[in-house]
C-alpha cells in the first residue's frame, strides 16, 4: 500500500482531509442528527472531521435552506426539510404535519400552504389544492418574497425591527403587483398590525386576484422559521370572509410549530 493509500485508508477511505463539498455537507448533517443534539459549533467539526471555518459556512447554509436549525444559543440541531426527509424515508411523518394540513384545507375548503423561510425569502414546501377549480400558480419548492406573501410578512412581524430594516436594505422592496408595499413605512405600519391581530393578508399584493390569509410558524424561543397560509381567489372569497379562517389557522399552526 503507499503513503497516499494508507493515509486515505486511515481517513476511511477519503483521498483528502475533509473531502469533497458534499462528503463535507452529509457528515455535517450526520453530526447535526446524532443524539443529544442541538450541538455546538466544536462538538459538530470535531464529529464531522471537517474544518471550523468550513462548518461554519456549511452550516449557515444547511440553516438558510431550513435542513438545520439554529437556536439562541447558536447550538445546531435537525431542521424541519431534514425532519422531512426523515419521515418521508421512514414511510410517515412526525406526528402527522401532513394530516394538520389536510384537516386545515378541509375545514376551510380552500389551498394551504406550508413554507419555511430560506434568508431572505420563503420556500414552499406542501401545498394542499382548494375545493374549487381554480388552481395558483405557486408549487412547492418556489420561492418568493417575504413582503409581498402573507406567510412573509407573518415572519417579519417576528422579528426584530433592526432585522426588518438589514432585510429591507439588503432586498430593496420591489413591486410584484400595483398593490405591493413599497415602502420601509407602509411595511412596518402593516408589521405592526400584522403582531396585534396574529395572522397577515396579502391582499393581492403577490399575484392579481390572490388573497391569502397567514400565520407564522415560531421556535421554542420565539424566532420565526415559516408559516402556514390559506390562499383564496378574490372573486370568491371576500376579505371579511378570509379573515374568518384566522382561528382554524391560528389552531394549526399552534399544533405544527413544535413538530417543525
Amino acid at each position: 500500500m503507499s503513503t497516499n493509500d494508507a493515509s486515505g485508508a486511515a481517513r476511511g477511505g477519503r483521498t483528502s482531509a475533509a473531502g469533497s463539498a458534499l462528503e463535507k455537507s452529509l457528515r455535517i448533517l450526520e453530526a447535526v442528527a446524532a443524539p443529544g443534539g442541538p450541538h455546538r459549533l466544536a462538538e459538530l467539526t470535531a464529529a464531522a472531521a471537517v474544518p471550523k471555518s468550513s462548518t461554519y459556512r456549511i452550516l449557515a447554509s444547511l440553516v438558510e435552506q431550513g435542513f438545520v436549525r439554529q437556536d439562541a444559543e447558536s447550538r445546531y440541531g435537525a431542521g424541519p426539510r431534514l425532519r422531512g426527509l426523515a419521515a418521508q424515508v421512514s414511510g410517515g411523518e412526525p406526528a402527522s404535519i401532513g394530516g394538520i394540513l389536510d384537516e386545515l384545507q378541509q375545514a376551510t375548503g380552500q389551498t394551504v400552504h406550508l413554507a419555511l423561510r430560506s434568508g431572505e425569502t420563503i420556500t414552499y414546501i406542501r401545498k394542499l389544492e382548494s375545493d374549487q377549480p381554480f388552481r395558483t400558480a405557486s408549487r412547492v419548492g418556489m420561492r418568493m418574497p417575504l413582503h409581498t406573501t402573507a406567510i412573509g410578512k407573518s415572519i417579519l412581524a417576528h422579528l426584530p425591527d433592526a432585522e426588518v430594516r438589514a432585510l429591507v436594505a439588503a432586498t430593496g422592496l420591489p413591486a410584484r403587483t400595483p398593490r405591493t408595499l413599497t415602502t420601509g413605512r407602509a411595511l412596518r405600519a402593516q408589521l405592526a398590525q400584522v403582531r396585534a391581530r396574529g395572522f397577515a393578508v396579502d391582499d393581492e399584493e403577490n399575484e392579481p386576484t390572490i388573497r391569502c390569509l397567514g400565520a407564522a410558524l415560531l421556535d421554542p424561543d420565539g424566532r420565526p422559521i415559516g408559516g402556514v397560509s390559506i390562499t383564496t381567489v378574490t372573486f370568491l372569497v371576500s376579505r371579511e370572509e378570509i379573515e374568518a379562517y384566522a382561528p382554524a389557522l391560528r389552531t394549526a399552526t399552534e399544533s405544527l410549530a413544535p413538530l417543525l
